[in-house]
């Protein structure tokens, strides 16, 4: 049966945004992640790039659910591997629960469509038609075969699953379950800007609502109703709010830097919490990054927000010789490099270009780093380590093993592991405050 066009209008070049995305994914298989490959997109349309993202981290979210489907419907590999990344953006979408973004046939139609703009996928615009058809009319038979399978039904490869399994047997299937679903946009009040309750009502004015969190160290946070492009948040450009997730927003309170503070930054791009810790004080602050092409984003911030300025240097915090002048500092953050499996609901191409073999690499980049800081930390000095992991090798395995290392560390109260599900509204992060013991016991 041929594929039938919509009675309705469909919706802006539908079949465009669905090769673009199937382009982003393509990308995400290969082993580039979402951030460096959207620039890349072959168009100029800011509109068509935010569709295709949107359809992306969809296809992304789905992904587990779609190969599945594909497998059991057409079990030979598709080729090329373009018609084979435009059938799983399809299949993604076709087989989300209700309400779907977009109309089934139109999906199909639209599908179709893109199939048939390229020469070399052209020829199976015909079996494409006849594979989403068969989904739209065996869909409860098909996903009754599939969703036994653990990546079909948690969208996460299997290694991923079950160490999530072995260390939160309480939590894990929540967990997943929540990352099939967009996370909240999360502001946080510049300080130095105003209040929470003055920007409130200048989001209300502009017709959007918000909610403000009670919670400690979230005095500053406005949860959005519905998210929406930075340039629709009043005052933004003017550095009055930024975007940032009501877990990251714990890290500057937890440090708690005070005025004339020697405070360091170790790994700071893109800059959030180093401003966050500039709103709260002024400090003599050094902000680090070891990627000359991540680095400048944090000047960026900071210009934005009206902060005032932070040494800034591009150096590798494990290396101290390359960098640091011999001074201590009075508070440290190490927001670590690690797996960011507690992002995965914001950025869903995490969860497929992660491999089980990283974790280990991870948590030992992690101890190099929290070695080389530590004798940077003045006696009474603080130092908080962080990471948007929900693994327990970067989260409290760390931790412990550090403070088994290093008799001078006390340990301080401090969340620890935050998990998605039992706080909806936040990322996964972990957080361990370490205060350097006095000289004097005193």
């Amino acid at each position: 049966m041929k594929a039938q066009a919509p009675n309705s209008a469909a919706p802006r070049a539908l079949h465009q945004d669905l090769l673009a995305a199937a382009e982003l994914l393509g990308c995400v298989l290969r082993g580039e992640s979402l951030a460096t490959a959207l620039p890349r997109l072959g168009t100029k349309d800011a509109a068509q790039r935010g569709a295709a993202q949107a359809l992306g981290f969809e296809a992304l979210r789905g992904l587990g659910r779609a190969r599945a489907l594909l497998a059991c419907m057409h079990p030979k590999a598709l080729q090329p591997p373009a018609l084979e990344h435009l059938m799983l953006v399809s299949l993604a979408l076709l087989s989300l629960p209700e309400p779907r973004p977009y109309a089934e046939h139109t999906l199909v139609f639209e599908s179709v469509q893109a199939c048939a703009a390229r020469p070399r996928t052209r020829p199976a615009r015909g079996l494409v038609n006849a594979l989403l058809r068969r989904l739209q009319a065996q869909r409860e038979q098909l996903l009754g075969q599939i969703l036994p399978l653990p990546e079909a039904r948690y969208n996460h490869p299997a290694w991923w699953i079950e160490a999530l399994r072995c260390a939160w047997p309480q939590d894990w299937e929540r967990v997943l379950d929540l990352a099939a679903s967009p996370p909240p946009m999360t502001l946080r009040v510049n300080r130095r800007w105003g209040t929470r309750e003055a920007y409130l009502r200048l989001l209300r004015e502009a017709g959007l609502d918000a909610q403000a969190p009670q919670a400690p160290g979230l005095e500053q946070a406005l949860i959005l109703d519905r998210a929406v492009a930075v340039t629709r948040l009043p005052l933004f450009e003017q550095g009055a709010v930024s975007v940032q997730d009501a877990s990251a927003q714990l890290a500057a309170g937890l440090l708690d830097p005070r005025p004339g503070m020697r405070v360091l930054d170790a790994c700071a791009a893109p800059g959030g919490k180093t401003a966050h810790l500039l709103e709260l004080a002024d400090c003599e602050l050094l902000a680090l990054e070891r990627d000359p092409q991540r680095a400048p984003r944090i000047e960026q911030t900071l210009q934005r927000l009206r902060l005032p300025g932070a040494e800034l240097r591009v150096a590798d915090a494990a290396r101290p010789e390359t960098w640091w002048d011999g001074r201590g500092f009075d508070r440290i953050l190490l927001d670590a490099p690690c797996s960011a499996s507690g992002i995965s609901r914001r950025h869903p191409d995490i969860r497929w270009l992660r491999k089980p073999q990283d974790i280990p690499a991870l948590a030992l980049q992690q101890r190099e780093l929290l070695d080389a800081l530590w004798p940077m930390l003045r006696p009474g000095g603080r130092l908080l380590y962080a990471t948007c992991s929900v693994f327990p090798a970067e989260g409290q395995l760390q931790a412990a093993s550090f403070l088994e290392r290093h008799g001078d560390a006390l340990a301080l109260a401090a969340p620890g592991q935050i998990l998605p599900d039992r706080s909806p509204e936040r990322d996964g992060f972990y957080y361990a405050l370490f205060a350097k013991r006095a000289d004097d016991p005193a």
